[in-house]
């Protein structure tokens, strides 16, 4: 066997965790690795995030262009060019493929394309860690790393009993790739990625029913947001069925359509439709990686760390969706960042996932950061709540979009902001004012005495500040 090519950080997997880490590494002065079996990336460009919302796009311009008789604007004829949504799409994710790749040139990080698996100790490594490595159409390679850093991903879950086809019963990853779209189709999740595809489709002219085991929309966001996303959906024709469970054993395909019933209390209802969408949540990738050759703990599907990611094994790490938590592209990269400055000696300030922006690119759109108000009461605050509807705001209404409102939760005695929660018109990019308040520990009279341009849709946050202690100006 010849010598391993030796590195400093060894990553499995080149998506928003490995590669954001592995150019962080790369300026640390660290040589790095970085296997991959698939494209840079990972499941947020290739899969996810990035395509997604190119067609989330694609949705939205065709929404305004059928509404744009409101504004003056008459459009005569017109229609929907699928095949031209994807392909645009396509080019999106190439361009920042390349770019990916440009960057991994510029820092000399080593990608390695193939399929990578942990050795245990070897005459490379006294330490578990070296990294064997599957290359289609040539000898594998083996590399070894004083560090390795797991950052595999995760991919669609499924329901037990229900096949996965990718035709008629189809997971994300595989509406991604539609070449037409259906006239109808149920999805089975009411959470972040079966509500972005609702939103899209029924934007699209698609009818959509949303089924949800939990009795409300978005189950890990603010009541009141809950509620008014699934009032929105319902104006506009969305079917809701939330408290409700798919009984899987009765689906099958009839007649091109896929036919199920399902379970609301002890009302048995009947659906049918082209095409079934199974949003359920995502499980890690973490099988077949070679942990059997390690002391890394999994506990339920989920690897187990530290607050710096260091496993079992110290010179073993693993990010992002491998360790679960929030599985969100973001949150990767950071934890990604901690663990190479933590391997390069920088000591580095611990992850504080209550000051984590969550987005959701619905129409409206959906954006938070920290705690809940039943999260915050539960933790025993008494809470105080602000609140301004994005009616009130001069450029919602210039926008002809004033659905949805800014609210904010604080304690009551000492004034810290305990939570924002939005919904409406660019809500995910005025997100991140609060995220910067949560981080600071900033209260919502400092909020309110910042001031914030007009007319501007960040205005409803400042409204919201002010209501905090019943002080809101248009309100």
């Amino acid at each position: 066997m010849s010598e391993a090519q030796q590195f400093d950080v060894v990553f499995l997997g080149a998506g928003p965790g490995g590669y954001v880490a592995a150019i962080r590494a790369a300026q640390l002065g660290l040589s790095v690795a970085v296997v991959e079996k698939d494209k840079v990336g990972g499941t947020c460009l290739q899969r996810g995030c990035i395509p997604s919302k190119s067609i989330l796009r694609s949705a939205e311009l065709y929404r305004n262009a059928k509404e744009g008789e409101e504004f003056g604007i008459l459009f005569e004829n017109i229609t929907l060019n699928f095949t031209q949504v994807q392909d645009r799409k396509r080019k999106v994710v190439e361009q920042l493929t390349k770019g990916i790749e440009f960057l991994f040139k510029k820092n000399n990080v080593t990608l390695i394309e193939g399929y990578g698996r942990i050795m245990g100790p070897s005459i490379f490594s006294p330490l578990s860690g070296t990294i064997s490595v599957e290359i289609p159409d040539r000898e594998s390679e083996i590399i070894s790393g004083k560090h390795v850093i797991i950052a595999t991903g995760s991919r669609p879950k499924s329901l037990p009993g229900l096949e996965i086809d990718g035709e008629y019963i189809m997971t994300s990853d595989d509406a991604l790739e539609m070449t037409e779209l259906p006239k109808s189709i149920i999805i089975i999740g009411g959470g972040v990625i079966g509500m972005e595809w609702a939103s899209l489709l029924n934007d699209f002219g698609v009818e959509v029913t949303v089924v949800e085991f939990l009795p409300r929309l978005l189950p890990l966001e603010d009541a009141d947001i809950s509620k008014d996303i699934t009032r929105t959906m319902k104006k506009r024709k969305v079917k809701i069925y939330t408290d409700t469970k798919v009984l899987s054993e009765t689906v099958k395909i009839v007649d091109g359509h896929v036919e199920l019933d399902a379970v609301k209390g002890d009302k048995e209802i009947h659906l049918s439709a082209e095409k079934v969408l199974v949003s359920v949540g995502r499980e890690a990738v973490i099988n077949d990686i070679g942990l059997d050759n390690t002391e890394i703990k999994v506990e339920k599907g989920i690897i187990q760390v530290n607050e710096n990611y260091q496993t079992e094994e110290a010179h073993i790490y693993a990010i992002g969706d491998v360790i679960g938590g929030l599985q969100l592209a973001h949150v990767a990269s950071h934890e990604g960042i901690i663990a190479v400055e933590h391997i390069a000696g920088k000591n580095p300030k611990p992850m504080d996932y209550l000051s984590v922006s969550k987005c959701t690119f619905t129409h409206p759109e959906v954006a938070s950061v920290g705690l809940t108000e039943e999260e915050a009461k539960e933790k025993g605050y008494d809470v105080k709540i602000g609140k301004f509807n994005f009616r009130g705001i001069g450029k919602a209404l210039i926008h002809g979009d004033v659905d949805g409102f800014v609210k904010l939760v604080a304690d009551k005695e000492t004034g810290d902001l305990l939570g924002v929660h939005m919904i409406g018109p660019h809500v995910t990019d005025m997100i991140s004012e609060a995220a910067l308040a949560k981080v600071l520990d900033a209260t919502p009279w400092e909020i309110a005495h910042t001031i914030h341009p007009h007319p501007t849709l960040s205005e409803a946050m400042l409204e919201a500040a002010l209501d905090v202690d019943g002080k809101a100006i248009h309100g």
